[in-house]
């Protein structure tokens, strides 16, 4: 395991030879980290929390406590992950193959999700694999994404509906006619064609 001297890993956090942990990181307590598994730098893995085989975390990422990620989920740079989250891996579960054997690793093919830069998933939200989450975007605590999520979209409900849209900060952008702006940074989007994009600085 490439652990550098400022990660902290306690005692009772399970984390495989095999995964690589950035500097910076924490893992808490009763988490696991499966072989293969690469964390950036400044990430924080909760308490219980579960991360899969190979799965990927960019740099200053938050699982929040008993979380699971199941493989072969991405996640950006920035990306928050609540409490109790479930990524899910596999688009028809089943436990036996149709004639009642159990299934064993060659018998499916996991799917997994992504989750681009900045975007936060609340908590207990579920996100049904394969499908990606948008830069910036939120995902509503208690949600169930079974579709793509647009960058900076707000999502809720089940199955999870867009709401509105929001910013780099999190909170939901107003509309003032001519741009959705940030009332806590001021800054502006524009939406073209169901998307939103930043505007340009002058």
């Amino acid at each position: 395991m490439s652990t550098p001297a400022d990660v902290r890993i306690v005692d009772t956090a399970d984390v495989a030879d095999t995964a690589t942990i950035g500097a910076g990181s924490s893992v808490w307590h009763l988490a696991q980290v499966r072989e293969g598994a690469v964390l950036g730098e400044n990430c924080v893995i909760g308490r219980g929390a579960y991360i899969g085989t190979g799965v990927t975390l960019g740099d200053n990422c938050k699982v929040q406590n008993y979380a699971l990620v199941y493989e072969p989920a991405e996640l950006g740079h920035g990306v928050f992950i609540g409490p109790a989250v479930v990524l899910t891996n596999d688009t028809y579960p089943r436990a036996v193959n149709p004639d009642g054997s159990l299934k064993s690793a060659s018998d499916w093919q996991p799917v997994g999700v992504s989750i681009r830069e900045g975007a936060s998933i609340g908590a207990r939200a579920v996100c049904v694999a394969p499908v990606t989450i948008g830069r910036w975007a939120t995902v509503a605590a208690g949600s169930v994404v079974t579709r793509d999520v647009a960058d900076f979209a707000l999502v809720a409900g089940v199955p999870a509906k867009r709401l509105g849209w929001v910013g780099r900060a999190g909170v939901r952008l107003v509309d003032d006619g001519e741009a959705w702006v940030c009332p806590q940074t001021g800054d502006r989007y524009i939406e073209r064609d169901g998307a939103l994009t930043e505007e340009e600085s002058a």
